[in-house]
C-alpha cells in the first residue's frame, strides 16, 4: 500500500464533541446560487453559496434526505469563510433519474461527483458526507486524493471498517433493515401510511414530501439494489485514504455502531480525527449541525 500505515498517534486523535443546539435556523444565504449542472446526459440540482474567495467544500447527502439535510450546516461554513457546493445527487435530482438499478453502481456515484466538479471548474475542494454520502466520499477520497484537501465523514465509517464491523460486533444486526430496502416492494412498504416506517427512522414529513412524487424513490433505493447485492464486498471495496479525515459518529445512532467508525482509523494513512458527539442519533446534519460545521471548518485548516 502506497506511503504504509501512519503511527498510531496519528490515527487515534478522539474527541467528544458537545452536539449544540438542534433548533436554531438559519435563513437561506443571500448569494445562493441555484444551479442545474450538466454532467454527461443527466442534469443536477446545485446550490452553490458562501464567500466567492472561499475554499471550496462539497458536501454529499445520504438516505433518504436530499441535500436539504445540510441547510444547517452551510451557513455555519460560509460564516468560517468557506465556500459550498451541495447537489441532489443520482435518483434525488429530477434530472439525473436514470432507468434500471445497474445505473447506480458506486462508480457512477463517484464519477458523478467528480463530474460535477470538473463542470464547475473545481480543482479541488474539501470533502463532506453523510451516511451513503459518507460511502461516495470515502470512495473519492481513496480513489481521486488529488482533488480533495481533506475528508469528513458523518456517521458512516470506511467501507474495509464496516466489514470488520460485520465480523466483530453487532453491526451485522444493526444493518439488517438494508434487506428490506432491496426488496422489489420496498417504495409502497416505506411510504405506506404517509412514510410510517421513515417518519419512524427520524425522517421529517417535510423531507419526506420529495420522495413522495410518483417514482421518486425508486433511484434513491436503486443505491441498495446496485451496491448492497450480489458480491458486495466487491462491490464496495475502497482503498485507504490519504488525505487528513475526520470521522464522527453519534453514539444514539441505531443502524452504524462506534467500530466502523472508530475502526476507520486502519485505513486513514494521514491525520484522522475521531469524534463522538453524545447523545446524537444516525441524522448527524440535521441534529447536530453546529458540531459537524466545527468539524468541518477545523479540517479544512488542517493540511
Amino acid at each position: 500500500m502506497v506511503g504504509g500505515a501512519p503511527s498510531a498517534d496519528r490515527r487515534n486523535r478522539v474527541c467528544r464533541a458537545r452536539p449544540g443546539p438542534v433548533d436554531v435556523a438559519y435563513p437561506e444565504p443571500v448569494d445562493t446560487q441555484q444551479r442545474a449542472v450538466q454532467v454527461g446526459e443527466h442534469t443536477f440540482d446545485t446550490r452553490i453559496s458562501g464567500p466567492e474567495d472561499g475554499k471550496w467544500v462539497l458536501l454529499l447527502h445520504g438516505f433518504p434526505v436530499n441535500g436539504s439535510c445540510y441547510d444547517t450546516v452551510v451557513p455555519r461554513l460560509h460564516e468560517s469563510g468557506l465556500r459550498t457546493i451541495v447537489f441532489d445527487q443520482r435518483g434525488y435530482s429530477p434530472g439525473a433519474r436514470p432507468d434500471g438499478v445497474d445505473a447506480y453502481r458506486l462508480e457512477l456515484l463517484v464519477d458523478d461527483a467528480i463530474g460535477l466538479l470538473d463542470a464547475l471548474g473545481v480543482q479541488y475542494s474539501m470533502l463532506v458526507g453523510h451516511d451513503w454520502g459518507g460511502i461516495v466520499a470515502w470512495h473519492l477520497a481513496g480513489k481521486h486524493p488529488d482533488r480533495f484537501t481533506g475528508l469528513v465523514a458523518a456517521s458512516t465509517g470506511h467501507p474495509s471498517a464496516m466489514r470488520d464491523a460485520l465480523e466483530s460486533s453487532d453491526q451485522r444486526e444493526r444493518s439488517l433493515y438494508i434487506k428490506d430496502f432491496v426488496a422489489d416492494d420496498a417504495e409502497e412498504k416505506l411510504l405506506a401510511d404517509d412514510g410510517a416506517v421513515l417518519r419512524a427512522a427520524g425522517v421529517t414529513a417535510e423531507e419526506l414530501l420529495p420522495l413522495t412524487e410518483p417514482g421518486a424513490l425508486t433511484g434513491p433505493l436503486n443505491w441498495y439494489r446496485a451496491n448492497f447485492t450480489g458480491d458486495i464486498a466487491t462491490k464496495l471495496a475502497c482503498p485507504p485514504v490519504e488525505i487528513p479525515t475526520t470521522m464522527v459518529w453519534g453514539d444514539a445512532d441505531d443502524s452504524l455502531g462506534r467500530e466502523q467508525a472508530q475502526l476507520s482509523g486502519r485505513y486513514a494513512y494521514s491525520d484522522f480525527r475521531f469524534c463522538e458527539l453524545p447523545g446524537v442519533d444516525h441524522w448527524i446534519p440535521q441534529h447536530a449541525g453546529a458540531a459537524l460545521a466545527s468539524e468541518i471548518a477545523l479540517r479544512s485548516t488542517v493540511f
